[in-house]
C-alpha cells in the first residue's frame, strides 16, 4: 500500500513550476563560460546559484544554513574571504533574494504569502529606525559630516532584522523549528571546543585562527587566554553558549531521549562560556541558570551548578587565575575596567552630554579612531550608553519595549507549549534577560554571532504551528513502566 506524506496549506509546500529545471540552462552555460575563465569563480557562483534554487524549493534550508553557517564564520572580518561581506552576511543575501524570488513565483499563481507584525517586530522596526534614520537625519540638520563608518553602524539592526525576516518565513513547521535548535546545539559546540582549546592554547588552534578569524585585523587578541572561537569575541562566545545552554535545559525537561549526551554538552558551553575569561559572562551564567530553572520549573537544576562550578574551576584554572591577576595591580581593579572607565568619561560621556545629544543621539558609529590604541579604535563599552549615543532616548525606549514584549511573549509559550517552538521559546527568554542585564557592560544586543542567535530564536518562538503531538519513541519512560 504507498502511503501519500500530507502536505501543508502553507505555500512552502506547493509545487512550483519546476524553478529548479528552468534555472539549470542558464546557470549551466554561465558555468561553462566561466569555468574557462576562472575556475574559482565559477565553482563559487555555480554554488550561490544551487543554494539560491534549493532555497527557492524548500524554503527551510534558508534557515539551516544561516543557523550553522553564521556562527562558524561570523568572526571573518569584511573583506577578509569575500569582498565588502563577511561570509554570513554573503549568505543571508542570497537567501533574502531566493526567498523574494520565490515569493514573486508564488504571487504569479495568485498565492501571497501574509506576514503580519506582531507587537515584537513592531518594537524591532522602531529600534532599526531609532538607531538609523532618526540619527542620520539630526546629524544632517546639524550640518554634520556622515561617514562610512555611520552608514555602516546603522545598517547593523536591520541587518539582523532582515536575519529575524528569513527564518520567520522560512520556518513553518514544529519539525522544522526543531532541526534549527538541533543544528543550532551542533554548531555551537564547535564554536565551543574551539574557544576550550584556544583559551588554553592546545593544537595549535590560535595559530589555524590566526589565518582568518583575526578580531579587527589585531593579531594580538589571540595570545590571551581567552576564547574568542569563531566569533573573534570572547563575550559573544559566553553569550551564544548562555543562549544554546538554555535550549539544552529545555530539552532536557522534556524527557527526549540523549539526555546523557545533552548533558555532556550542556557542561561543554559551561566550560566554553567560562573560557571566554569575561567577569560579565559569569553573571550571564548565573542569571541565566535561575531564569531557566523557573522557566522549566526544575529547581533542583540549581543544584548541578556546584559540581559543574568545581569541574570548571579544575579544568579552566589557567584562565580563570589569568583574569584574577587583574586585581593585583595598583589600582586594584583590572586594567580592562580602569580602561572602560577611562574610554567613557574621555570620549563618549562629553559629546553626548553636549547640545542635548542624548535626546537623538550623537550618531550611529559606536566608535572613535585613536591611533594609540592597538586597533586603532575605541568602541563604546557600555550597551546603554551605546543606545543613547546611536539613536537617544528614542533608541532605548524602543529597546525597552522589545525587551518587555520578547519576555512576557517568549514566558508564555515556554511555558504553555511542550515542543521544539516552547524550547525556542525558552532559550529566547534566556537570552534576552541575560543580553539586557549584560547590556550594563556592552552592547551585547549587536554581538556578532550571538545576536544573530538570539533574533533566529525571536523568529523560531513565533512559528505559527501548532504544538506536535506527543511522540511516544522519544520519551523516556520512567523506571517500572507498564505497557501493553
Amino acid at each position: 500500500m504507498t502511503v501519500l506524506a500530507p502536505t501543508s496549506s502553507y505555500p512552502s509546500s506547493r509545487r512550483l513550476p519546476r524553478p529548479g529545471s528552468l534555472a539549470l540552462v542558464p546557470l549551466g552555460a554561465s558555468a561553462v563560460w566561466l569555468g574557462l575563465q576562472d575556475p574559482l569563480i565559477a565553482l563559487l557562483l555555480v554554488a550561490i546559484g544551487g543554494l539560491a534554487v534549493w532555497v527557492v524549493v524548500r524554503p527551510s534550508v534558508a534557515a539551516y544554513a544561516l543557523t550553522v553557517v553564521t556562527p562558524l564564520t561570523v568572526g571573518i572580518d569584511r573583506g577578509a574571504a569575500i569582498p565588502v561581506l563577511r561570509p554570513n552576511e554573503a549568505l543571508a543575501a542570497v537567501a533574502g533574494a531566493a526567498l523574494i524570488a520565490r515569493g514573486l513565483l508564488l504571487a504569479r499563481e495568485g498565492t501571497r504569502p501574509r506576514l503580519r507584525l506582531s507587537e515584537i517586530e513592531w518594537a524591532l522596526l522602531a529600534m532599526a529606525v531609532a538607531s538609523s534614520v532618526i540619527p542620520l537625519l539630526w546629524m544632517s540638520l546639524r550640518h554634520q559630516e556622515i561617514s562610512r563608518d555611520d552608514l555602516l553602524y546603522s545598517l547593523v539592526l536591520w541587518k539582523f532584522a532582515a536575519v529575524y525576516l528569513i527564518v520567520r518565513v522560512s520556518v513553518r513547521t514544529e519539525p522544522q523549528v526543531r532541526r534549527c535548535l538541533y543544528l543550532s546545539l551542533g554548531a555551537a559546540t564547535v564554536v565551543a571546543v574551539i574557544a576550550i582549546l584556544q583559551s588554553l592554547d592546545q593544537l595549535n588552534v590560535r595559530g589555524v585562527l590566526a589565518t582568518y578569524y583575526v578580531p579587527n585585523g589585531h593579531v594580538g587578541a589571540l595570545a590571551k587566554p581567552r576564547g574568542g572561537s569563531t566569533l573573534a569575541l570572547p563575550a559573544a562566545v559566553a553569550d551564544l553558549m548562555i543562549y544554546n545552554l538554555a535550549l539544552v535545559a529545555a530539552l532536557v525537561s522534556q524527557r527526549i531521549r540523549f539526555r546523557a549526551l545533552l548533558g555532556g554538552v550542556g557542561v561543554l558551553f559551561v566550560l566554553a562560556a567560562v573560557s571566554a575569561g569575561e567577569f560579565s559572562s559569569a553573571l550571564g551564567l548565573v542569571v541565566g541558570a535561575v531564569l531557566v530553572a523557573v522557566v522549566v520549573r526544575r529547581p533542583r537544576l540549581l543544584l548541578l551548578s556546584l559540581p559543574v562550578g568545581a569541574l570548571v574551576a579544575v579544568g579552566l584554572w589557567p584562565v580563570i587565575s589569568a583574569r584574577l591577576a587583574g586585581f593585583q595591580s595598583v589600582s586594584g581593579l583590572p586594567v580592562s575596567w580602569t580602561g572602560r572607565l577611562n574610554n567613557l568619561q574621555n570620549y563618549f560621556v562629553p559629546p553626548l552630554m553636549s547640545n542635548d545629544s542624548y535626546l537623538l543621539g550623537v550618531r550611529p558609529s559606536a566608535r572613535i579612531a585613536v591611533p594609540s590604541q592597538a586597533t586603532g579604535y575605541v568602541w563604546i563599552e557600555s550597551g546603554y550608553i551605546w543606545l543613547l549615543w546611536g539613536g537617544g532616548i528614542l533608541l532605548l525606549l524602543a529597546f525597552v519595549w522589545f525587551v518587555r514584549a520578547t519576555a512576557v511573549r517568549s514566558f508564555r509559550v515556554a511555558r504553555s507549549r511542550p515542543d521544539a517552538v516552547g524550547v525556542a521559546a525558552t532559550g529566547l527568554i534566556v537570552g534576552v534577560v541575560v543580553m539586557t542585564v549584560l547590556m550594563l557592560f556592552d552592547p551585547h544586543l549587536t554581538y556578532r554571532g550571538s545576536a544573530d542567535a538570539l533574533f533566529i530564536l525571536a523568529a523560531l518562538a513565533r512559528c505559527p504551528a501548532q504544538p506536535a503531538p506527543m511522540n511516544p519513541s522519544n520519551i523516556t519512560r520512567p523506571t517500572g513502566a507498564v505497557t501493553a
